[in-house]
């Protein structure tokens, strides 16, 4: 605890710490939180997992006296970074007595409307707290600290007109926090705007590069299930999350994994908040083994202990992949990503293999057996229907009168290096592992995640035979 109190912690703080077991401060706490104490403006850049909850927090929790008024706005993009930032407050102020509530859509109103009203420290999503705004069951005009955690985010599902609202009927007498993964332009016009000569500064990433490994397989996309349980399978009970681009794809894998003997459970934005949150604590229990998740998943929360990262589908953007394997190899434990790449990813696992922080090499594609995946119209908890997960674009016919891989693999033999990987026109990419070409066709799809009322929109073209689960044993 000496390096925590070197910091400027008081006592009470600094007992909690120990109980949680905490031994000595990450890189974000050691440059932010002395700056914070002495009420300075911060700047920080910092990627998930490196603590910076507790770096926020501490003016808040040493220098915040109750007086029955809401004097802490803390805004997070997600629900379940609300509920994560809140649970941490609360807990490292519980020698302080401070009350502290989240704020998110898809609960009881009237339940938040009375906890807001003896709350001395607001964690929230930005649609919730406008809604409460107007209904005016909630005042910002005591406000004396103001945090915008994962500001990157917020930005990119397009809060940043409802950021600026919620900013403005906050005191301009304030301590102001901005903390974000990534820089932008949007970030540097909110920070020059709404800070007071701030501070900067930042942390490399909570994720161990060297104990890090990244791979990738290349794969027909009507094997990608195939392989996708046959790695599962072959870690055992290994703790994993499997990336998708759509909620609906999350859904068919989920239910298909399940099918197939492997305990799995889906997250997304299209789940009710209860079950969302019940899913994460299941997960951190034990009770599943497998989380398939949209990138909402990706970003803040506290996940402990995963091994394994699948990209199922590629993110279109390179920074998302960072947050994605940003949930393993941390705290100096091991960690493994695995890329399982189809033609539809090809542009997107490109612009990954261009960025030069990544260290990814192909693998030789296993002997698996082949798994007929359910596309069928089946009721699934977010209200819609589930059809094709799109891995039918290799020219297979689940269900229908014929297959047609186009290429067998013989024992396991691999594709080999020099391939052109579905480079369709223009320019391709050379990769750093073999000679393999990634072209410029892609299959995109948009997935916008909120968790705060808002919708999603999923742009991929799904079809569907209505057939149900079938297993056949076949050798590639």
């Amino acid at each position: 605890m000496e390096k925590f109190a070197k910091l400027g912690l008081s006592a009470e703080v600094l007992s909690v710490l120990k109980l949680k077991g905490f031994s000595e401060p990450t890189e974000i706490q050691v440059k932010a939180i002395p700056l914070a104490l002495a009420g300075k403006d911060i700047i920080g850049s910092s990627a998930t997992g490196s603590g910076k909850t507790l770096a926020f927090a501490s003016p808040i929790i040493e220098n915040l006296v109750p007086n029955g008024n809401v004097q802490a706005l803390i805004l997070t993009p997600t629900r379940e970074l609300a509920e994560q930032v809140a649970e941490s407050i609360q807990h490292f102020s519980r020698n302080k007595k401070l009350s502290v509530t989240s704020v998110y859509g898809g609960v009881d109103i009237q339940r938040q409307m009375r906890n807001i009203s003896r709350a001395d420290v607001i964690v929230g999503t930005p649609g919730r707290i406008l809604d409460h705004l107007q209904r005016r069951t909630l005042k910002l005009s005591d406000v004396k600290f103001l945090v915008l955690d994962e500001v990157d985010r917020m930005l990119d599902m397009g809060f940043h007109e409802d950021v600026e609202r919620i900013i403005k009927q906050c005191p301009t007498e304030r301590q102001t926090m901005l903390f974000s993964a990534t820089i932008s332009k949007d970030f540097d016009y909110l920070a020059r705007k709404y800070t007071q000569n701030p501070e900067e500064v930042s942390a490399v990433s909570f994720v161990d590069n060297s104990k890090l490994k990244q791979i990738y397989y290349d794969v027909d996309s009507n094997q990608k299930f195939s392989l996708l349980v046959h790695l599962l399978k072959a870690e055992g009970n290994a703790l994993a999350m499997v990336f998708c681009s759509t909620r609906r794809n999350a859904d068919v894998i989920t239910r298909n994994l399940n099918d197939a003997g492997i305990r799995a459970r889906a997250i997304h934005g299209g789940l009710a908040q209860n079950k969302r949150i019940s899913t994460l604590r299941e997960f951190h229990e034990g009770r599943f083994n497998v989380m398939v998740c949209t990138d909402v998943a990706a970003r803040g929360l506290d996940i402990k202990g995963v091994t394994h990262i699948y990209n199922y589908d590629l993110p279109k953007e390179t920074k998302d992949y960072t947050h994605r394997i940003g949930r393993t190899a941390r705290a100096g434990e091991d960690g493994k990503v695995v890329n399982i790449v189809s033609n539809r990813d090809y542009e997107n696992f490109g612009n990954v293999m261009r960025t030069k922080d990544f260290e990814i090499t192909q693998e030789q594609l296993p002997v698996f057996d082949e798994i007929r995946i359910s596309m069928g119209r089946e009721r699934h908890e977010s209200g819609g229907y589930n059809r094709s997960e799109g891995g039918s674009r290799g020219g297979s016919r689940f269900g229908g009168q014929r297959r047609s891989f186009g290429r067998s693999h013989e024992g396991g033999s691999h594709r080999g290096e020099g391939n052109r990987f579905g480079a369709r026109r223009g320019s391709g990419f050379q990769g750093r592992s073999g000679q393999s070409r990634f072209g410029s066709r892609s299959y995109n799809r948009d997935n916008r995640e909120e968790g705060d009322g808002r919708g999603s929109r999923d742009s991929q073209d799904n079809r569907s035979n209505g057939r149900r689960f079938a297993i056949r044993k076949r050798r590639y």
